[in-house]
């Protein structure tokens, strides 16, 4: 007997308190609404750039020429308020191993402060292109929230440039199955340059051999570079050994002596403070546009005039300069103006 109490009939076993069940459930049509949004999130095969016929795979190439196609990094452009950056593959390079970060913020008293951060992959080293990204956005990221937080400029590059290395080597994490497979590939590695312009100041930051020109808008006074380069040749130049023609011109020249990486030395950041005088803009650069412009008044005679006002226009012409050169390397340049100082500020 059913439990006392139970809405049951003794009769037929049937639960009085369940709503009767229809004889047929009718299936529901779709929301139209939801079908066309579908549709549109749809994303049409890739069709490739050079034949314009094949699809392209999962791997970038094509699958009726074999040809590569175009990637996202081959050529990059960003503006971040008064800042501006390009970064192009270059036109002997299978891949472009350049990486920037480019940002403006206020100083806890308000101050713009504008910033700009090149990598450069050390070709050599295992997945440059990778380490030349995280060590960019570690050290602008760093940037951002030390300036906010009223650390000095100087101090908060420093701490940038060792966070940025802390990234590169977070890259060589590697599990031990995964060196097993291939046990001859150093860890990732890279340059980096940077530069903050804030309150007055233009503050430089480096380890290897990208570097920071400045340009004063008036011409007629002095351009300087304002970093030197973790290099054989600037070693031979430093200890008398060389003159700079000679040092330049061998093919040890651009071997680095400072990088980013589980391989590297203790990461010692340089970094240095200076007040121009006058307005002007700082060239910030990987060696890609440095070899086709490397003295300072050189690179005066290849920055447009308006730089200071239209500084992405400015730098895609340096990087035109460099692919007209040769383009033998991955180019990048960003471009910081620096306004007019106050009155009785100091000299660079």
């Amino acid at each position: 007997p059913p439990p006392h109490g139970s809405p049951v009939s003794p009769a037929s076993g049937v639960r009085f308190d369940r709503p009767p069940e229809p004889d047929e459930y009718p299936l529901q049509a779709p929301d139209p609404r939801v079908a066309a949004s579908a549709a549109e999130t749809t994303e049409l095969p890739k069709v490739c750039v050079a034949c314009r016929a094949g699809r392209v795979d999962d791997d970038g190439y094509c699958e009726n020429c074999g040809h590569a196609q175009p990637r996202e990094r081959d050529h990059m452009e960003q503006e971040a308020g008064p800042v501006a950056a390009v970064s192009d593959r270059g036109l002997r390079h299978h891949r472009n191993e350049d990486a920037f970060a480019v940002g403006h913020t206020a100083l806890p008293d308000g101050t713009p402060a504008s910033l700009a951060v090149v990598c450069d992959g050390v070709s050599s080293a295992t997945r440059p292109d990778e380490a030349s990204m995280a060590a960019s956005r570690a050290a602008i990221e760093a940037l951002l929230a030390a300036l906010e937080q009223g650390t000095h400029p100087q101090q908060a590059l420093h701490d940038a440039i060792v966070a940025a290395s802390q990234a590169v080597n977070a890259l060589a994490e590697e599990p031990p199955s995964a060196r097993e497979h291939t046990p001859h590939q150093n860890a990732p590695a890279c340059t980096i340059v940077a530069s903050i312009v804030a309150s007055g100041l233009l503050v430089v930051g480096w380890v290897g051999d990208s570097r920071v020109y400045w340009v004063p808008v008036d011409r007629g006074a002095p351009a300087a570079r304002l970093t030197e380069d973790d290099s054989w040749a600037a070693q031979m130049v430093a200890a008398g050994l060389m003159s700079e023609a000679e040092a330049y011109a061998d093919e040890r020249a651009h071997a680095i002596t400072g990088w980013l990486g589980a391989d590297a030395y203790e990461v010692e950041p340089h970094t240095a403070s200076f007040k121009p005088d006058r307005p002007g803009v700082v060239v910030v650069c990987s060696d890609g546009l440095w070899n086709y412009a490397e003295t300072a008044e050189e690179m005066s005679e290849i920055v447009p005039a308006d730089a200071a006002v239209r500084p992405l226009h400015a730098a895609r012409v340096l990087v035109g300069h460099a692919l007209d050169g040769g383009g033998h390397d991955n180019v990048t340049v960003a471009l910081l103006p620096f306004p007019a100082p106050p009155q009785g500020a100091g000299s660079a």
